[in-house]
């Protein structure tokens, strides 16, 4: 027997998820992206394969967000990250989006970021 690794497992499972989820115009897909340090999101037209909005982590204004205890402090800049992506994408016209967690569990930074964008206003 072969050990996949962790990251082969999450690709698998990532898959498997997308043959059942696409965005669309009216509905985009929130794309969740989770590394050690940081979260990426983008909304995304499945349709005509364009970008609508994106935020991480990374971005200055997101990194320094406080709040959530957990996972060594991870928790608040993803929601940060996660209000921020619903200002841009109603700013790009989007209101609804359907949440492609990645192949991550619903749960954590993910669960975060979800919650983030529903404060901001955007429809899961």
């Amino acid at each position: 027997m072969t050990d996949k690794s962790r990251d082969a497992l999450r690709r698998k499972r990532h898959e498997r998820i997308r043959l059942n989820l696409a965005g669309t115009t009216e509905r985009p897909r929130l794309s969740v992206f989770r590394s050690s340090k940081h979260i990426y999101a983008q909304v995304v037209d499945d349709s005509t394969g364009r970008t609508l909005a994106a935020a991480s982590s990374r971005e200055a204004a997101l990194a320094g967000a406080t709040g959530g205890e957990g996972a060594n402090g991870k928790l608040g800049p993803a929601h940060a990250v996660g209000k921020a992506l619903a200002e841009r994408a109603k700013a790009a016209g989007v209101s609804a989006v359907v949440l492609d967690r990645g192949g991550y569990q619903y749960h954590g930074r993910v669960r975060s970021l979800a919650e983030g964008a529903r404060e901001g206003g955007l429809d899961l």
